[in-house]
């Protein structure tokens, strides 16, 4: 498969699969906020490794959830894509928002963030 039809395959599971987990009944999936970060799907098409983060829970609960929720989630998707090969999931925790977070915090205690520059560019 080409590049350019697996960056599109990945965007359309990943808007896809954000979609079908507001219909999850899972409770350790719904009574948490969680977003599909990326979706990167193997060029035979049979894997599909899934990156999440989440508010509001314990990031092992929400992914033991969706592992208990996998069936659902996948024939969904199989449904709404309509591939002719439905990948399997493998979900994965993406803590990228939480280290962002740390690093600005960091560049903050040390003085180090836009709002000077901001400011200096403005006089």
């Amino acid at each position: 498969m080409n590049k350019f039809r697996q960056m599109r395959v990945n965007e359309a599971a990943r808007e896809t699969l954000s979609d079908i987990l507001r219909t999850v009944k899972d409770p350790r999936v719904s009574s948490s906020f969680v977003t599909i970060t990326a979706v990167n799907v193997s060029r035979d098409m049979k894997f599909a490794k899934v990156y999440f983060s989440c508010i509001g829970g314990a990031p092992k609960e929400v992914k033991t959830g969706l592992y208990s929720a996998q069936g659902y989630i996948r024939s969904s998707l199989a449904e709404k894509l309509n591939l002719r090969i439905t990948p399997e999931l493998t979900f994965e925790y993406d803590d990228s928002a939480e280290k962002g977070a740390r690093i600005e915090s960091v560049l903050k205690s040390l003085g180090m963030n836009g709002d000077e520059e901001e400011n200096e560019q403005d006089n």
